[in-house]
């Protein structure tokens, strides 16, 4: 029976799901696919005497390289450097590449394409946006043909973990962050996922797949939720509506607003009630309509799940293989556009301010607080920026509603 290699690049959590996985599931793959898979290299910087793996690892690239039987490389190193090295020598020797890395993707993902296309082999990236939920097969396969208006998703696990905390238990920002960190679901240094850098380059890569165009994400607007405060939780509870971190694309006339920020979404918003570490993306299409896939966006076992999927229509296909994604890098900075995006919004200014709102904004709605909380008419951020400058005083948060 034909064997097909693969090389793991990167054994940490989600290298060594990679690898539990193909050996754990050995059999069924084998029926599947009427191949069998075979893991030949796996690449690091430690050693792991106590692995089952432990006689695969090396600690040279070169033996990925120069081994003939490694047909697919799988690269789960994360960051950018020496991914994106790793990433150019497996595909101009003229291996696929499996990745589950979404910074590499986003920086370099139109190269990447472009050079696999010209060497006749796959690069693909499903893990790389939702973790185990599958997004980017079925939005090129099954969505793409769509006219897309908005692709829109709550990317990142361990923000939501956190809101979801601040909204069902009233913890502070602070108190919830502590709590994820201690249940492993962020970071020590937690700055990627709360400051919105994770679901910003995870929206990059899916307004790349919807329009055809790779923006450089240090252009996309991009906001956290440090600054989401117990004032706000309330304010939104009494709107009836939930606070979660959206990446959003929105596609009108042929402008796209491209952005990271937090989101007052309705009860009735099916993101609204994706609560966890969960993730969720939605596509609003014409004529589909509105569809959302969602699941769990991390994890060893979801993750490696997305990874070895992707090998399946490899193995398939081979160099035909159908779904082949094109992305465009574009040199217009995406926070051009946004400036011109309008919405309306929920603000709050010290208390005391409520004559200078009405001079400057109108006629606005208040929110019964101790603070100075009202929502605007739908404008655009700069108008919004510009009011909020004449008025000359701390703002102290400004949430878009969805």
């Amino acid at each position: 029976m034909k064997k097909h290699g693969i090389a793991i690049l990167g054994f940490g959590v989600v290298g060594g799901g990679v690898a539990d996985l193909i050996t754990n599931n050995r059999e069924e793959i084998k029926s599947y696919l009427g191949c069998e898979v075979e893991i030949k290299r796996i690449l690091d910087l430690r050693d792991f005497p106590s692995s089952p793996f432990s006689s695969l690892v090396t600690h040279d690239f070169t033996d990925v390289i120069n081994d003939e039987d490694v047909d697919t490389v799988m690269e789960m190193m994360g960051g950018s450097h020496p991914a994106y090295e790793y990433t150019v020598a497996s595909l101009k020797a003229g291996k696929n590449v499996i990745t589950s890395n979404k910074e590499v993707v986003a920086n370099f993902g139109d190269e990447f394409v472009r050079i696999a296309k010209e060497m006749g082999v796959s690069y693909r990236f499903e893990a790389a946006v939702g973790g185990g939920i599958p997004v980017i097969n079925p939005l090129l396969g099954c969505v793409r043909q769509n006219k897309i208006h908005e692709v829109r998703g709550i990317l990142n696990g361990t923000t939501n973990y956190i809101l979801t905390k601040m909204f069902t238990y009233g913890d502070s920002f602070e108190n919830a962050l502590a709590d994820a960190q201690a249940k492993g679901y962020a970071e020590a240094n937690p700055a990627a996922d709360v400051e919105g850098t994770d679901a910003c380059r995870k929206i990059t890569i899916l307004t790349a797949l919807a329009t055809d165009k790779l923006y450089d994400v240090k252009t996309v607007h991009t906001e956290g939720i440090t600054g989401i405060r117990k004032a706000d939780v309330l304010a939104a509870e009494k709107l009836s509506h939930k606070i979660k971190l959206l990446g959003r694309c929105i596609a009108e006339d042929g402008v796209n607003y491209v952005m990271v920020c937090p989101f007052l979404l309705p009860s009735d918003s099916p993101l609204s009630t994706v609560s966890g570490v969960y993730n969720a993306v939605e596509v609003v299409g014409d004529p589909l309509g509105n569809v959302m896939f969602y699941g769990q966006g991390a994890g060893a076992g979801a993750t490696a799940s997305a990874v070895v999927g992707d090998l399946l229509p490899i193995i398939a296909y081979g160099s035909e293989n159908p779904i082949v994604p094109g992305f465009n890098r574009v040199s217009t900075p995406a926070d051009e556009a946004f400036l011109r995006f309008e919405s309306k919004k929920y603000i709050a200014l010290p208390k005391g301010n409520e004559e200078k709102v009405r001079e400057i904004f109108g006629n606005v709605d208040f929110i019964e607080s101790e603070e100075c909380a009202f929502i605007t008419e739908c404008e655009s951020e700069a108008r919004t920026n510009e009011s909020l400058e004449a008025i000359g005083v701390p703002c102290l948060s400004k949430i878009r509603f969805l």
